[in-house]
């Protein structure tokens, strides 16, 4: 390939469209040509195996039709075993419904006991005397097996025609008495499978029972239901699938051959291989002289789809120049369906470098109002540490702490792109920040996605009461614990209420505070006015109880900074 680059960049620096497609077009033909003409001096060698592969894999097409057919009918024939009506020995309810549902078709329903009795045939009307089944041995076979068993063809007392039957047992306890039930099919409606469109002229298909007996058969040369197949036919057919060769009248004939999967028939094809190679040559013959009249129609065709590229592209670059000038572009449209995919490509490019400018402006201004909303917070939060500091390290160690805490919510809010988090992982993360980890810590309510602005109070709180647990709480022992707990309130209400409740377990015995420092603050005064609600703090002996009950809107609304 690098030899024919070479030549072409030499022959042609510089090209149009045309010149390549005409190439191209060329270059794709001609060895397409000399191929055909190849095939051609080799068909009369090579068409015979052909042959033989296709009369082969024709009888495993024809098979694989017929497997198709029979697993219906088994899977038809295992839902009307399993009736109810079978199980309450409700007969006549089971022949109104299976009667019914399979009228008009070629199929019928035989209900039986162990002797070939019939109970019950869907080809007679209810009520009427029956004599036994004509086909007990396939009867007795699936009695014996427990499974469903593929009868040979056999002229049938009650249809008077050749039938084939599915036979299943029916497990023993039901109140009719049923040992199986059988699904007897027309022979002449499996013609159908036979009849193939691909087979040569002159062929012919049969398929065949576990005897050799022909069940259906079509073609020139087709065979009457319940013949027997030719004895010296049935012996070229070695192995479950294959081809071979007879001779009859002094012609050469070929014999495709195939087992039914799963089943006990067979299938076969076969013809004289004269009609077939006839059929081949004119094939070939036909094929050099399209590809002639091919070439000669793709070389028009390129010079006119040449012609249309050039003038798509260059509507296209129009389009690139006026995006790269900063203005927003129409879709152009043209003759060709993915230059248009491209005009509309580039126009929404157009649109969406539009907009993402102006989201670039947005993003800039709403990160100069959230950094003021931070910074306005800091400042409050160290005014507050300032007055109740004792000293400069313990001003270092709240303040850091704190900061620390609103910079883990900050950071979670920032991955969520200030969508807000769930209420669960903001109690997770603050505690972890404070004690380390959450392991000790009991969360229950339902799923809520908490807004940037509650995430930021709410985080305070948290921290708070977490600090305040290490030092003093349920958290500062090994066997504390805390539980976390929010439910909704009022929910069908215009102004439904969200109750959070703090509560400590197994710590040390609690003792009201005799002085209000800025923890104090944080978890009472700011965490009510925050959420516009009431804050309940209980200092009972056996554990802290702090409980928050605001409207559902100040945590879930719209994000506010």
């Amino acid at each position: 390939m690098k030899w024919l680059r070479r030549l072409l960049r030499d022959l042609f620096p510089t090209a149009s469209i045309g010149t390549y497609l005409t190439i191209m077009v060329t270059l794709s033909t001609l060895p397409l040509l000399g191929f055909a003409a190849f095939l051609l001096l080799e068909l009369e060698q090579s068409q015979f195996q052909a042959l033989k592969v296709n009369a082969g894999r024709d009888a495993q097409n024809i098979g694989r039709s017929v497997e198709r057919k029979i697993s219906d009918l088994e899977t038809t024939l295992t839902l009307i075993a399993n009736s109810p009506e079978v199980q309450d020995g409700n007969l006549e309810a089971f022949y109104d419904r299976v009667a019914g549902s399979l009228k008009g078709s070629s199929m019928y329903i035989l209900l039986v006991g162990r002797d070939g009795r019939q109970l019950l045939n869907t080809r007679r009307p209810w009520g009427s005397s029956l004599q036994p089944m004509s086909n007990i041995a396939s009867l007795q076979s699936a009695l014996r097996s427990g499974h469903v068993e593929l009868s040979g063809i056999f002229f049938g007392h009650t249809s008077q025609q050749w039938v084939v039957n599915l036979t299943m047992p029916v497990p023993e306890g039901n109140r009719a008495g049923v040992d199986a039930v059988v699904l007897t099919q027309d022979a002449e409606s499996l013609a159908s499978h036979t009849s193939r469109e691909n087979l040569p002229p002159g062929w012919s298909a049969a398929l065949l029972d576990d005897d050799g007996k022909v069940v259906v058969s079509s073609g020139i040369d087709s065979r009457p239901s319940g013949e027997q197949f030719p004895q010296g036919w049935l012996e070229l057919m070695f192995g479950p699938n294959g081809s071979a060769v007879f001779y009859q009248n002094g012609d050469q004939y070929m014999l495709g051959y195939a087992r039914v999967t799963d089943w006990p028939w067979r299938v076969a094809v076969w013809g004289p291989v004269a009609g077939a190679q006839k059929t081949f040559v004119a094939a070939w013959k036909s094929l050099l002289v399209g590809s002639l009249v091919i070439l000669t129609i793709s070389l028009s065709v390129a010079l006119i789809a040449a012609h249309q590229l050039r003038s798509s592209i260059r509507t296209i670059a129009l389009m690139a120049n006026r995006i790269g000038k900063g203005e927003i572009v129409s879709p152009a449209r043209t003759r060709i369906v993915e230059a248009n995919q491209v005009a509309i490509a580039l126009s929404n490019a157009s649109f969406d470098r539009a907009e993402a400018e102006e989201r670039i402006h947005f993003i800039l201004q709403e990160l100069v109002h959230r950094t003021k909303n931070i910074l306005s917070l800091v400042q409050a939060m160290m005014r507050q540490l300032a007055r109740s500091a004792d000293s400069v390290e313990g001003f270092q160690r709240a303040v850091s702490g704190r900061l620390a805490g609103l910079a883990q919510s900050i950071e979670a809010l920032a991955r969520q792109e200030w969508g807000g988090i769930p209420l669960a992982n903001l109690v997770d993360l603050q505690l972890a920040t404070v004690a380390g980890s959450a392991d000790r810590v009991e969360r229950r309510g339902p799923d809520l996605l908490v807004n940037a602005s509650a995430v930021q109070n709410l985080g305070l709180v948290f921290h708070e009461l977490a600090t305040n647990s290490v030092k003093y709480g349920a958290l500062s022992v090994l066997e504390g614990r805390i539980r976390v707990e929010w439910i909704v309130e009022d929910e069908t209400s215009e102004d439904p209420k969200l109750r959070l409740t703090w509560t400590e377990q197994h710590g040390p015995p609690v003792i009201a505070p005799t002085r209000r420092g800025f923890g104090s603050t944080v978890i009472e005064r700011h965490a009510a006015s925050s959420f516009a609600g009431e804050v309940t703090m209980d200092f009972d002996p056996s554990g802290l109880r702090w409980e928050l009950l605001a409207p559902l809107s100040a945590f879930t609304g719209g994000t506010t900074t």
